[in-house]
């Protein structure tokens, strides 16, 4: 009777989990969560209506698949990792079986690095701009005297907010290996030319990585149009995650050719085989995991991709343009500069904005803080990032808040 009872409980903790996420109706995204209509935070956290629920009810019936007591909890975890893998691969086009899971960008293009074969990259060049993600860098110049390449890094141009396209191109020959190019910059918005950078990378026959994070989610992205060979993105941000997730698709042309350096029971096609003599690695993306996989920051993050994919990008980047223009409108009338293109088209979600010099940033972010309105900085920028639970009233209060707290300007 009480093994009936704990089987009923979890299986209604399962649905819970499972419950269509409430959508919302009036294109605010505002049913829940009152007080989240300020909410400018996309390009960091995001958020969606029922949010706090619904991770709730996620990690509820991890609990309960966890102290269950029987066999069962692994099959039922890996299944939630793999729906959260799954989800994403039908998001940018992927096929199934072509993304790999680690801690975060950094982590999967850490291990993406090291199963290059070694001669890919002795002697030859990897190619970054010097607006990517500082952790990407970090990463790069470390694995760069090991695995025997040299790190070119593209420079802004003097007074440039962002590296310009022909630039990375002029930079981009035979020599280079592998190139990283970041689709959406994080400290500008600029949303570079795909399609020109990966035909130059194709006609010198480079690997070309895309760092999507930026703006997968709010922007549609698809890895076939213009084919490319890896990219990596985060649950957090438009995903709508955790810390902890995160995933990379991988060319399935280039997937055997890939020999990750750490590898474990994970990595086999079957975990369970334990013959020393007779390990093999997965002819999937499944050979980049290795020892017991981490699910719990999948699970948590799967109702997010679940909202995401039930609301659609074409919604959620309908209503980012329209407060972007918004947005844009009161930065110019507090004659604030605006570092992000304001051409839609080459923009991500982000609309970026200079703080003056005789300013604060920290305490005009402060300021913004108190009456509601949450966005963050870089240095002398301020980032807003919209989505569906921002309301246009907070853009008011924006605006009448910055006229206070930008007072005294010529």
């Amino acid at each position: 009777m009480r093994g009936a009872e704990e089987r009923d409980r979890r299986q209604a903790a399962i649905e819970a989990m499972n419950a269509p996420i409430p959508l919302p109706a009036d294109g605010r995204g505002h049913q829940a969560d009152a007080d989240d209509g300020g909410w400018l935070m996309f390009h960091s956290v995001g958020k969606y209506a029922g949010q706090k629920e619904a991770i709730k009810a996620a990690l509820a019936t991890f609990a309960d698949q966890w102290c269950a007591t029987d066999d069962s909890r692994w099959a039922e975890l890996d299944q939630g990792r793999q729906e959260m893998l799954d989800r994403w691969s039908d998001l940018i086009g992927a096929p199934h079986g072509s993304v790999m899971a680690a801690e975060n960008v950094t982590a999967c293009y850490d291990a993406f690095f090291e199963a290059l074969p070694r001669p890919t990259l002795a002697g030859r060049r990897v190619l970054i701009a010097e607006d990517c993600f500082p952790s990407l860098h970090f990463l790069l110049a470390g694995l760069a005297p090991r695995l025997g390449f040299e790190l070119v890094t593209v420079g802004l141009r003097k007074g440039a907010v962002s590296v310009e396209d022909e630039d990375f191109i002029a930079a981009w020959d035979e020599r280079v290996a592998v190139a990283v190019i970041t689709w959406v910059t994080s400290t500008a918005s600029r949303r570079c030319d795909l399609d020109a950078l990966v035909a130059h990378g194709r006609s010198v026959g480079s690997i070309v990585t895309v760092d999507i994070t930026q703006a997968v989610g709010c922007l549609p992205f698809d890895v076939n149009a213009p084919a490319i060979d890896f990219a990596a993105s985060t649950s957090l941000k438009w995903m709508c995650g955790v810390p902890g997730a995160g995933m990379a698709y991988v060319s399935p042309a280039l997937l055997p050719s890939l020999e990750p350096r750490r590898r474990g029971w994970f990595s086999q096609p079957d975990p369970f085989n334990w013959q020393l003599d007779r390990f093999a690695l997965a002819a999937d993306a499944r050979r980049f995991d290795n020892g017991t996989p981490s699910y719990l920051p999948y699970i948590a993050s799967l109702p997010g991709l679940r909202w995401l994919v039930e609301t659609g990008i074409e919604p959620i980047r309908t209503r980012n343009l329209a407060l972007s223009t918004r947005l844009m409108e009161i930065a110019d009338n507090h004659r604030l500069r605006i570092v992000s293109p304001r051409d839609a088209a080459k923009r991500g979600g982000t609309v970026v904005v200079e703080i003056p010099a005789d300013h604060s940033p920290d305490d005009i972010q402060r300021g913004l803080m108190a009456a509601g309105i949450v966005c963050d900085t870089r240095s002398e920028r301020m980032r807003w990032s919209p989505g569906l639970i921002t309301d246009m009233a907070s853009l008011d209060v924006l605006d009448r808040e910055l006229a206070g707290l930008l007072r005294g300007r010529g």
